[in-house]
């Protein structure tokens, strides 16, 4: 066993990882791929010119071992790495839902060191922002080389794991409330008249440079939102039919909603 990295998924999440590292420098010979579907498997071999092999050979070519499933898929693939897994393994985890505890249990290897991360989708375009947490017998060596792993794809915060279940209802899905606010708006400019194209310019870059203006101001989002906000102007008269039909009511029980699920998942065996 060797410092090669094996990644057990070639999903979105798993080639958004591959993706960043290798943008990052990291030797597509110094990494594995473990890919059920035969074709997705083919693509990523000669998109990204790695390796594609068994579990069992990822297992025995590399240390550390990040898991990139479906939750649904996840106690299928546990199930067939048992035999393999030794406490030199590091597992890196970015399996929705699923703690730390129970990976280490369906591993049965003693002191196995497992990881627990939360990135979001933006990690295809290396603007993700990752949550990792250790599990029972994670060192801060083991964090830090996760951490390592998932910075080629965007920020990473280090969390208890039992926030893991609110830090995937904010940012794991939070890209599909965004989403779902620009199909909105996309779809009152075409009310208005405006073509479709140039109402999604519109929204998209609006959206692109808000966001900049939230990371960068400093500014708490109130203060940036009354900039914007001129007593009797066309903003507040929005801001108050936002207010009226429960908007903000409706997003903290949404993510509230996705936070219960989130724990749903972790707890089935």
């Amino acid at each position: 066993m060797n410092e090669t990295l094996a990644i057990l998924g070639g999903g979105k999440i798993g080639e958004a990882l591959l993706a960043g590292l290798l943008r990052s420098g990291r030797s597509a010979d110094d990494i594995v791929v473990a890919e059920k579907h035969a074709d997705r498997a083919a693509y990523l071999s000669d998109t990204h010119d790695v390796r594609t092999v068994p579990v069992a050979v990822a297992l025995g070519t590399a240390r550390t071992i990040v898991l990139a499933v479906k939750p649904q898929d996840v106690d299928s693939l546990l199930t067939e790495m048992r035999a393999g897994i030794t406490d030199q393994h590091l597992i890196v985890s970015v399996v929705a839902g699923v703690p730390t505890a129970r990976i280490e249990k369906a591993l049965g290897a003693v002191d196995v060191a497992v990881v627990r991360c939360m990135p979001n989708t933006p990690a295809l375009v290396a603007e993700a922002i990752t949550a990792i947490a250790p599990g029972a017998h994670a060192a801060a060596a083991d964090l830090d080389l996760a951490e390592e792993l998932l910075a080629p794809v965007g920020r990473v915060v280090r969390v208890p794991e039992s926030q893991l279940d609110a830090v995937t209802a904010i940012s794991g899905s939070g890209p599909a409330y965004f989403y779902f606010l620009v199909e909105a708006m996309i779809e009152a400019g075409i009310l208005l008249g405006l073509p479709r194209t140039l109402a999604a310019e519109l929204v998209v870059q609006t959206a692109v440079g808000s966001a900049v203006m939230l990371r960068d101001s400093g500014e708490h989002p109130v203060q940036l939102r009354e900039a914007v906000t001129s007593p009797g102007g066309t903003t507040i008269a929005a801001i108050r039919e936002l207010e009226v039909h429960g908007v903000r009511a409706a997003v903290i029980a949404a993510i509230e909603a996705a936070s219960r699920r989130s724990e749903e998942l972790g707890k089935r065996s």
